[in-house]
């Protein structure tokens, strides 16, 4: 019988809810209460977007023309510290009667970004930066050198001033030093990541070119040093380092303007994909924006123009910007004053400056033309190599409108693997295909699937090293061959995102090194030959439990494991008497429990595979995956910690 609800005293309830239950916090409370509103989340990504506040002031400061040198030092006390050869941060007492300084660091939306008039361009949070990294601090002490004198100003325990604003001393330097350690009562991980910050400093040297970043890791005594004078040219080699150019890097800047621009890029072959990395005030633009719709736009009009006027395409045969983007690597930069700087969102992942595409389109135009008229033999080159790729789009398209109609041809008539148990749905934007390793657990995945809407495609072996291949090769390979067909959206050149069959692309193997080294094999395959799959967010990775904790004597009711955090929390709700389980592989789960802990909707766990740092990903691709095993050598030694083990071993059920 279901219960009745019984109806609600509304007068009672209003005088029991009065002005006394209204809590006002203060700023820096704030911030601590809802850390993941500044940073995104509290865990090593929101831990380094502290770093990344700080850096930025230093940036800042560099890109208006004061110092050419930023240090980060991370300490051995798990504390980080960051000097820049800026101006330092104004002392004098501010009209609010509170020194300059300590206003900044804990006040929100303080500072002098705010318009032109101290910085012509800035990439901070527009004056919360400083606050939020004092305010998730165990400590945060500032250190200025500025106008002949040392000033210093120290918070702990989350911005509680200790120490006001005093003078040290005199000096001849300039600058500020900002010292801080995370609190960890705020973080899941306090510990900073060499990998992280180092990839995140040459990130920021390569667009500001001519300026030193400097890194120590007192920890491990390491050091190094990043300074690129040609700046985004030496960014977009870096990014092609593994593949065949077709050509030079062009190379293109415009300082006189109001909004400022470099431009980079370089066309590969045997490469698939159309690589825009585009940046605004030094901020990478994930989605892009104003000023990546001005180069496409300004790109496909000098490359049709030039290819009329010079008699190789008519007027009728315009080539379409898909073809002439393909194998095109290129970093677009802007530097848009503050005054007409606007963004899609509440996050800077997309550029909203409406002059900013107008512009870009102009100047890459411009730059374009011309480079192709003084280089008629590379130019040649490139209209042949887009006329391919047109080709190539043209037959694929043919291909595809045979077989909607039935008219395929023999060798066009693919055979789809006679494992694949297909979903029932032809909603495809709803369809999920599950790749898992092995027979066994591809037969307990068939039977605890949703099959209206999820597939199950179990691999036969393990997949082929796609990156050390030619594409030929890779299609002779039964694995991806039947991956290829299964999807349907074609592959490589030919590859549509808007034809595959399913939304998403689900990896799902067993929790060990074999399983993590497929994952690699098929993410390796997809970068390369299916990479729209991963940018519009469509590719997976599924997480099936470590470990079961039970009461021993109640072995049904288990609670599923992702981590050791996990493990120590189930093992202290069941209490004594408790089991632990390993899962070493999916096959050991039946049905039931798969379903429960792997591909519910309602309760499995699903990471989304993401590039958020291109240049990570062709090194990481490239020492991992690559011929030289040296690469790989050197950074397994640097990185893979061989003397860990499992601390609960002993406890293992048997």
């Amino acid at each position: 019988m279901d219960d009745i609800k019984q109806p609600i005293d509304i007068e009672q309830a209003e005088k029991g809810y009065t002005a006394q239950d209204i809590e006002l916090l203060s700023e820096m409370e704030g911030v601590r209460k809802r850390p993941g509103m500044y940073i995104g989340s509290t865990n090593s990504t929101g831990l380094h977007h502290l770093v990344w506040e700080i850096v930025d002031n230093g940036v800042d400061e560099a890109v208006n023309g004061y110092g050419d040198k930023i240090y980060v030092t991370i300490r051995k006390d798990g504390s980080i510290e960051v000097e820049d050869e800026g101006r330092g941060i104004p002392v004098d007492m501010h009209a609010s009667g509170i020194p300059a300084v300590q206003l900044i660091y804990t006040t929100l939306h303080s500072g002098g970004k705010f318009s032109d008039k101290n910085y012509s361009t800035s990439a901070g949070l527009h004056g919360v930066g400083a606050t939020v990294t004092n305010a998730l601090s165990e400590f945060c002490d500032v250190t200025i050198y500025r106008l002949g004198k040392i000033y210093h100003i120290r918070f702990e325990d989350g911005g509680k001033l200790v120490t006001p604003l005093e003078v040290l001393g005199t000096t001849r330097k300039h600058g500020t030093v900002v010292r801080f350690k995370p609190d960890k009562r705020i973080f899941s991980t306090v510990e900073f990541k060499w990998d992280t910050i180092s990839n995140h400093l040459q990130e920021e040297a390569f667009l500001l070119k001519k300026v030193h970043f400097i890194l120590k890791d007192e920890r491990a005594n390491l050091s190094r040093e990043f300074y690129y004078e040609k700046g985004l040219s030496e960014y977009v080699l870096n990014l092609n380092q593994n593949k065949e150019p077709l050509g030079p890097i062009l190379y293109f800047e415009d300082e006189n303007s109001q909004i400022k621009i470099e431009l980079a890029m370089q066309w590969c072959i045997k490469d698939y994909n159309e690589n825009i990395y585009s940046y605004a005030n030094s901020v990478r633009t994930h989605d892009g924006g104003t000023h990546e719709t001005g180069l496409r736009l300004g790109l496909t009009r000098a490359v049709n123009d030039w290819a009329t006027q010079n008699g190789i395409i008519k007027e009728s045969q315009k080539l379409d910007g898909n073809d002439i983007r393909e194998g095109l690597t290129a970093v677009i930069s802007v530097k848009v004053p503050e005054k007409i700087l606007e963004y899609e969102g509440q996050t800077k992942g997309k550029l909203g400056t409406p002059a900013a595409l107008s512009a870009v389109n102009d100047f890459t135009y411009q730059s374009v033309v011309h480079y192709l008229a003084e280089h008629k033999d590379f130019a040649v080159d490139l209209i042949k190599k887009v006329q391919t790729s047109k080709e190539a789009r043209e037959a694929a398209r043919k291909a595809k409108e045979a077989a909607r109609t039935g008219k395929k041809s023999k060798k066009e008539d693919f055979i789809i693997s006679d494992k694949l148990a297909a979903a029932q749905s032809k909603d495809y934007s709803q369809n999920e295909l599950f790749i898992v390793e092995g027979d066994s657990a591809g037969g307990s995945a068939k039977t605890g699937r949703d099959r209206l809407h999820q597939a199950i495609l179990p691999l036969r072996g393990k997949p082929l090293n796609t990156d050390s291949v030619t594409m030929e090769r890779m299609l002779q390979n039964v694995e991806f061959s039947t991956i290829i067909n299964t999807i349907g959206a074609g592959v490589g050149a030919d590859f549509d995102v808007e034809d595959a069959k399913y939304g998403k692309i689900i990896i799902m193997t067993d929790a060990d090194t074999d399983g993590a080294h497929i994952q690699i094999l098929l993410l390796t395959f997809f970068y390369n030959y299916m990479k729209p799959l991963i940018t519009h967010g469509m590719v997976y990775l599924a997480c099936p439990p470590l470990y079961g904790v039970y009461k021993k004597t109640e072995p049904s009711k288990i609670i599923y494991c992702q981590n050791g955090q996990d493990l120590a929390a189930a093992k202290e709700k069941i209490g004594p008497g408790y089991a632990i389980k390993r899962y070493k592989g999916l096959g050991e789960m039946n049905a039931e429990q798969l379903a429960a802990t792997t591909m519910n909707k309602a309760t499995r766990q699903l990471l989304q595979v993401k590039i958020d740092d291109p240049l990570v990903v062709e090194k990481r691709i490239s020492i991992l995956m690559g011929k030289d095993p040296s690469l790989r050598r050197n950074w397994i030694e640097e990185n893979v910690k061989f003397n860990d083990e499992d601390t609960f071993i002993k406890e293992v059920a048997k």
